[in-house]
């Protein structure tokens, strides 16, 4: 058996969407059960994401500390942003927010994964590439405000990264995930045998 997640949508009697918000939504389906019943499923609507983990020639992880006003810390995590725009190209997008929020570029560029962040209650994918070959980035460095204006950037070995992981002292789901699958990845077919930057991504259909 080929243990693969794939598309199904059951049928909704009806849908409404009670908030709607700056860059996400909260819609409210009546959804049909197998046996004919009918279950109302609250979820947040999410445009999608990229978060990068970049690695630079001493095994270090670029990583930022930021506040996260939901859960009342300031979280280690990897660059990461929305995809604003509908179709944008996830490579890009997560160009622009490695340039941003680090000051940094890559020379090469992989898929590491692709992952639903919260499935049973928001619809957000987010795509995780791995960065290699750092650089610092040219020209004129991006205006920060708001909790980014208080953000620490920091290069942290993988080993160190893998530790707080396991320890419960890390928690931000991008960080998490990335780490751990780059660690799967080297100790697999390696990773010169994940993804091109380009591969398609089904959740979030993009223009190359």
């Amino acid at each position: 058996m080929k243990v693969q997640d794939t598309p199904e949508e059951w049928r909704v009697a009806a849908t409404t969407t009670p908030f709607t918000g700056n860059k996400t939504s909260v819609r409210t389906d009546d959804v049909v059960m197998p046996d004919g019943s009918v279950a109302r499923r609250d979820y947040q609507v999410h445009p999608g994401s990229v978060a990068v983990l970049a690695l630079d020639d001493q095994d270090r992880v670029l990583v930022l500390r930021q506040y996260r006003h939901p859960v009342r810390q300031k979280l280690w995590e990897i660059p990461a942003g929305l995809l604003d725009v509908p179709g944008e190209n996830p490579l890009r997008a997560a160009q622009r927010e490695l340039y941003e929020e680090a000051y940094a570029k890559a020379g090469e560029w992989r898929v590491l994964t692709d992952v639903y962040t919260t499935p049973g209650g928001c619809d957000e994918a987010v795509r995780i590439f791995l960065a290699r070959d750092l650089a610092e980035a040219e020209g004129e460095r991006y205006a920060v405000s708001e909790e980014e204006a208080d953000m620490e950037v920091a290069r942290v070995p993988l080993a160190d990264l893998v530790r707080g992981v396991l320890a419960g002292e890390l928690h931000n789901n991008c960080l998490v995930v990335g780490v751990l699958a780059l660690v799967a990845a080297r100790a697999g077919d390696g990773v010169d045998a994940l993804r091109p930057a380009d591969a398609p991504w089904p959740a979030r259909p993009f223009e190359k």
